[in-house]
């Protein structure tokens, strides 16, 4: 059986019991795990594991096919044993509050039906960045938007995980927003969205909050000019 993904259904869990199913040199696989393993932007995760009398450092988490893997520093348990993982939790929440903040400004910027879409973006422990295809980007429509943002912040509005079949998902416009999303969606029999409610739905691999209040104050902090209509843009959560 392929590992248990906890972090699909439950972002908030950072403890768990699980079972080595496989090992390499330096890592483990698990028969279920809290420990996002990287994609979309957003890090993997880091914490410990604890077997036994040891604790080990969990480096990373990365996929291996349907499985997560966990890049270890120290001894590394066989197969069989008995483990207790713990996310670095300071670490992992950091990332949930800035992939929703990227989400929220992104629905917003499709609100307001200027041309502008968000083509990527990347998650950092302290900041995220993102990329704008945006004709009429200017300095003073980025602090609208991010002015906006912040007011639904302060409002708040609720996070929510859902499944769709391909079949509701495909009648959904603007469900994916990437080309390789687009791809992903067509193949995918069940589709994992990410709903900010009365406001947004898009298709989503990865760990948010709860609520749009928990992300805290969106700052920009840098510009670039990536192109005529491309901008880069830098923000920290206060």
């Amino acid at each position: 059986m392929p590992t248990d993904h906890i972090y699909l259904r439950d972002a908030y869990a950072r403890r768990f019991e699980a079972v080595v199913t496989a090992s390499g040199d330096d890592y483990v696989v698990l028969d279920r795990t809290a420990f996002y393993p990287g994609g979309g932007g957003q890090p993997p995760d880091s914490g410990t594991l604890d077997f036994g009398d040891k604790r080990v450092t969990v480096v990373e988490a990365f996929k291996m096919g349907e499985d997560v893997a966990h890049r270890l520093q120290g001894e590394v348990p066989p197969p069989g044993t008995a483990v207790v993982g713990e996310l670095d939790w300071g670490r992992r929440y950091a990332h949930m509050r800035l992939h929703t903040a990227i989400h929220l400004l992104d629905a917003l910027l499709l609100r307001r039906n200027v041309g502008g879409e968000i083509t990527g973006g990347q998650i950092y422990d302290d900041r995220a960045r993102v990329d704008f295809d945006w004709p009429d980007f200017s300095r003073e429509a980025l602090d609208g938007l991010v002015e906006e943002a912040n007011s639904e912040i302060r409002r708040g509005r609720r996070v929510l995980v859902k499944y769709l079949s391909r079949e509701e998902a495909m009648a959904i416009p603007n469900l994916a927003r990437t080309a390789p999303g687009r791809e992903l969606l067509a193949k995918l029999s069940m589709v994992r969205v990410l709903e900010i409610e009365g406001l947004d739905v898009q298709m989503d691999g990865g760990t948010h909050v709860a609520d749009i209040g928990e992300i805290g104050t969106i700052r920009p902090t840098r510009v670039e000019n990536k192109g005529r209509r491309n901008k880069r843009v830098e923000f920290v959560l206060e």
